[in-house]
């Protein structure tokens, strides 16, 4: 079964951090970009970074800007979502997505049409 899997969700107090890993299983990611969403009930998906195939080019979302980091190992076939200063308005089932390749011109947070999507894992931030 070709997917992708999330893991390192949990419960965090306010200010702490997190290290999200997102596994590719049954596939190689070296070619495909990753992107991390997230969704608090009751409000829209929300696309929160993107790290590009080669893994020099990555995009946060500006409410993350500052605290978040993304990154991949290509030899370990997993991209990552670092996490720190979370805040309470971060709780959320958050989920990766791959898509081949990456082109500049393409709004990846925008992006419906993903070739791999995991089923996410819950983020939440309270005291």
């Amino acid at each position: 079964q070709l997917r992708v899997v999330e893991s390192g969700g949990g419960l965090v107090q306010p200010g702490g951090s997190l290290r999200l890993s997102c596994a590719a299983d049954g596939f190689t990611m070296d070619d495909y970009t990753v992107v991390w969403f997230r969704q608090a009930p009751g409000k829209e998906r929300e696309g929160v970074s993107c790290i590009s195939v080669s893994g020099l080019i990555s995009i946060y979302a500006d409410s993350v800007k500052g605290r978040f980091t993304i990154s991949r190992d290509k030899d370990k076939n997993e991209a990552y979502l670092e996490m720190s200063a979370l805040k309470p308005e971060d709780t959320a089932v958050y989920s990766c997505a791959a898509i081949r390749d990456y082109y500049s011109n393409i709004d990846y947070f925008k992006v419906d049409f993903f070739e791999y999507w995991g089923q996410g894992t819950q983020v939440t931030v309270s005291a």
